[in-house]
């Protein structure tokens, strides 16, 4: 029996309608930038396998950090204990964040992370006598599955079984080039007309949206305006972390610095499940108190694993390398060349860069569905050519590891192109 057919008689894949939706392709191993399934196909995983393997399949290093911890402590609970991995990788993330944060909470994934910054900034003002119950939150972002995490999202279909359920969130608009002052005045109608906690946003990039992109001018007005008004901020970072955009952080783009932020994915890279949200010292003093209903109440099993911390280290001092630094650089600059190149295209729309991603738009002459016949047309073209991609409706994005070769990044850029032949 193949590993196919053994996967469906047991397993229940995300984001997935069994009943209409292709068989999966078992993977069998990874090197690099490439996978190789079970009939030893070979695939260019052009989105580092949902952004998460920046520096390639079963990187040595990592592995090297991973089993070295395995081999002298795997696991320990972190209530009332702590260890030198979790201390340690909480310095160096220190040293490279934006310098108003100060504390770290460990959890296990984005969609976590962000569920922990939410419970915060609405506990922030109950531990301070003050009522705030409203989010904002921008149009079609996506900040995860678990509930207020899904809340915060505007991406129906991901929600619309559980309207109704939610905590309260409004919408603003995405202040993209031409709109940014309809999402000012947004914000400024929303402050003023609810009790807001929280301004949770994707810095310069709303990654699920199809990697729609503003600028980071815009995005310090808004924080400003929600400083003036005492309103909290949390930096969902989850994909744009560790290097994307081109900078270790989105927000080191920012004059403002958000009051959170949210890490995960790239965190380990690819590795072991991990995720961390940061916090100014203002927000935790606020549960710092005699008082031990003012304590966060949150946590589970695997909260700072030594081992995830440890393939988190070696992730942190990949990423600091010359030559990685070096890698980001030659893919920012090789997407440039190919956007230059394709932007002209008579089925492009729009085209957009920052950092590793690229992402273009085709013309459609009604909305394309998420999950529609467009979509499901192009992902199998690039899946019978050896490229990994998943098309957000018209929006097709590449975002590879940091260690994919030129000529890999190559022949994604003529996959690319070949399928616009058949839209």
């Amino acid at each position: 029996m193949s590993l196919i057919e053994r996967d469906q008689k047991n397993l229940w894949h995300p984001y997935t309608q069994h009943k209409t939706a292709a068989l999966p392709i078992a993977i069998k191993k990874g090197k690099g930038a490439l996978l190789w399934d079970e009939n030893d196909k070979e695939y260019i995983d052009a989105i580092a396998s949902w952004w998460v393997n920046p520096f390639g399949h079963s990187n040595i290093e990592i592995a090297n950090a991973i089993y070295a911890q395995l081999t002298t402590l795997e696991h320990v609970l972190f209530g009332g204990f702590t260890h030198e991995p979790a201390i340690f990788l909480g310095e160096k993330l220190l040293e490279i964040l934006p310098k108003n944060q100060q504390k770290l909470f460990f959890s296990d994934n984005g969609s976590t992370a962000v569920e922990v910054a939410i419970k915060v900034a609405l506990q922030y003002f109950f531990n301070k006598g003050e009522k705030r119950t409203t989010l904002i939150a921008f149009e079609n972002a996506f900040h995860g599955d678990t509930f207020a995490a899904m809340a915060a999202s505007g991406i129906s279909f991901y929600t619309q079984a559980f309207q109704g359920m939610f905590i309260d969130v409004v919408r603003i608009p995405v202040p993209v080039n031409g709109h940014e002052q309809a999402s000012f005045d947004a914000l400024q109608e929303v402050i003023k007309n609810n009790n807001c906690a929280a301004f949770i946003f994707e810095p310069l990039v709303l990654g699920a949206a199809g990697m729609v992109m503003y600028a980071p001018e815009t995005l310090d007005c808004l924080l400003q305006i929600c400083q003036e008004n005492n309103v909290l901020t949390i930096a969902d970072e989850v994909m744009t972390g560790f290097g994307k955009t081109g900078k270790t952080f989105a927000c080191d783009y920012l004059i403002q610095k958000p009051d959170m932020m949210c890490l995960s994915k790239a965190l380990t890279g690819g590795t072991i499940p991990m995720a961390i949200t940061t916090f100014t010292n203002t927000i935790y003093d606020a549960f710092y108190d005699d008082d031990i209903n003012k304590a966060l109440f949150h946590g589970h099993t695997f909260t700072a694993n030594p081992t995830g911390c440890a393939a988190a280290l070696a992730s942190l001092s990949l990423l600091q390398t010359p030559e990685m630094q070096d890698n980001i650089s030659r893919v920012n600059t090789s997407h440039l060349r190919f956007q230059k190149h394709i932007e002209s295209h008579p089925k492009v729309s729009t085209t957009r860069v920052l950092g590793v991603i690229f992402a273009l738009e085709i013309k459609t002459e009604t909305t394309a569905s998420y999950y529609g016949t467009l979509r499901n047309t192009l992902y199998d073209f690039f899946i019978e050519n050896g490229v990994i991609l998943r098309p957000v409706g018209n929006i097709v994005y590449i975002l590879p590891p940091y260690v994919i070769s030129d000529a890999q990044l190559q022949k994604v850029y003529e996959v690319v192109e070949k399928a616009l032949e058949i839209v």
